[in-house]
């Protein structure tokens, strides 16, 4: 390829593309066909590519060429069509990786303003080897720059164009790897520390309506991820299940306070529910911890593998605990309202965690766990599963301990290995907007959904 430089420089910016695109197709096909271990794209492949597609000049003396937004355009739909004619997975990759891993240089702004359109651009047209190779993209980068694409993306179909989050909603089908590292980076973007970080509506919508329609998703990244140990420093979690218990934990007393300014703002009428939607979500999550035991014993990782870091937990219970502090300093909500939000989180907080721990999900001692939430009030739920014995169990016959009183002492309770007696189907509630709930069949905790 280092003779190729003086055959594009007099040509016109996207005629100068499109050749290198199409001499890049080549170059990497052969260099797979070689069978050279590990095929690698050299470094003046890597120069040109930074010179006439991102347009960062490698002479001084030669003025940046830039594109107008139609030859931009042009670029990103022969881009597109180049990845969807490529039938070799393996160039696909190497191509994508050639074009868009950071190199630490000028030319990453430009590299990231590229992959956000071009991503975009395949959610539209349904280019569903792009978003493959952009699943994987996510997964091997530094996260702070897998946020931004998400919220590249998040702005493109949930904020700019009304109604256009149903072009992203249809590809969960299409392309699950990429839904699954989506999630994983929105999760990550969107902490509930701020208003601003609190995720759209219509991405929350989309997101429940995906895991509800298909609990394995969030586990896809995870199943189809060699175990080499090679993860990088750094990047996404391998499964957004941290991400998303944190959306469920923190939600009652976040969206609480965010209805609160609304209601100030005399604009209450239009505000959403919010809660039946992260009631729903929060039961997915748990559902999906209750696949991993069968999942994990099969690759032979139960108890030895952590999908739920214990930084993670120890960073939301102290948000969590900042949070209730501020709701008791709110006066202009009545207590029982503010009791039951606050109450309402800690008991997702220890469905979380009991589910989590008997799944093989969540690897610590009791100690460990009652560290980390010392700073937490009283619940009678978190109070159990700080106290009582972890139920381990390795198939979804054998349910983990259930959030009663009776359970926690009963004989056939430290026999994971048996079925359970069916305990008190109903948690007592300390406010009448959450009424007690019967237990979800196969999951022996009351679960309270958020109204």
């Amino acid at each position: 390829m280092g003779d190729i430089r003086q055959s594009l420089l007099p040509r016109d910016v996207l005629s100068a593309a499109k050749e290198l695109l199409y001499h890049l197709d080549i170059y990497i096909c052969n260099l797979v066909q070689s069978g050279r271990q590990p095929p690698q794209v050299d470094s003046k492949t890597l120069d040109l590519v930074e010179e006439f597609i991102l347009h960062s000049p490698k002479d001084r003396n030669i003025p940046a060429r830039r594109m107008s937004a139609l030859q931009e355009l042009q670029l990103l739909e022969i881009m597109c069509s180049c990845f969807q004619e490529q039938s070799r997975d393996t160039v696909r990759q190497l191509m994508f990786s050639a074009l868009f891993n950071l190199q630490g240089n000028q030319a990453d702004e430009s590299r990231m303003v590229l992959l956000g359109k071009l991503v975009s651009m395949a959610i539209a047209v349904g280019r569903i080897p792009i978003l493959e190779c952009a699943a994987t993209w996510l997964q091997r980068t530094h996260c702070v720059y897998c946020v931004r694409l998400a919220q590249v993306l998040v702005d493109d179909y949930c904020s700019m164009v009304p109604g256009s989050v149903s072009t992203l909603h249809n590809i969960h089908s299409a392309s699950p790897r990429f839904c699954c590292q989506f999630i994983t980076a929105v999760t990550t973007l969107y902490d509930l520390t701020s208003e601003e970080l609190t995720p759209p509506l219509e991405l929350l919508q989309m997101i429940v309506s995906w895991i509800q329609s298909d609990p394995r998703l969030v586990l896809i990244a995870f199943l189809n991820t060699p175990l080499s140990g090679s993860q990088p420093i750094s990047s996404l979690d391998v499964t957004p299940l941290g991400g998303l218990v944190r959306w469920c934990v923190k939600a009652p007393l976040v969206y609480r306070k965010d209805k609160k300014l609304a209601v100030a703002n005399d604009s209450s009428e239009s505000e959403p529910e919010t809660g039946p939607l992260f009631s729903a979500l929060h039961l997915s999550v748990l559902q999906v911890f209750m696949l991993l035991p069968n999942i994990l014993n099969e690759k032979g990782l139960f108890g030895r593998l952590a999908l739920l870091q214990i930084e993670s937990l120890a960073a939301l219970t102290s948000d969590l605990s900042r949070l209730l502090d501020q709701a008791d300093k709110h006066t202009h909500t009545s207590s029982s309202d503010t009791h039951a939000a606050s109450q309402l989180a800690l008991d997702r907080l220890a469905q979380a965690l009991q589910v989590a721990m008997a799944s093989g999900a969540l690897l610590c001692s009791r100690e460990d766990l009652r560290s980390i939430c010392s700073r937490l009030p009283h619940n009678n739920l978190l109070q159990l599963v700080l106290s009582g014995p972890v139920m381990y169990y390795n198939n979804m016959h054998t349910p983990p301990l259930a959030f009663s009183p009776h359970a926690a002492h009963s004989p056939i309770a430290s026999h994971p290995t048996h079925p359970a007696h069916t305990p008190l189907a109903t948690h007592p509630s300390s406010h009448p907007q959450y009424p007690a709930q019967p237990f979800v069949a196969g999951m022996q905790f009351p679960f309270r959904p958020s109204h």
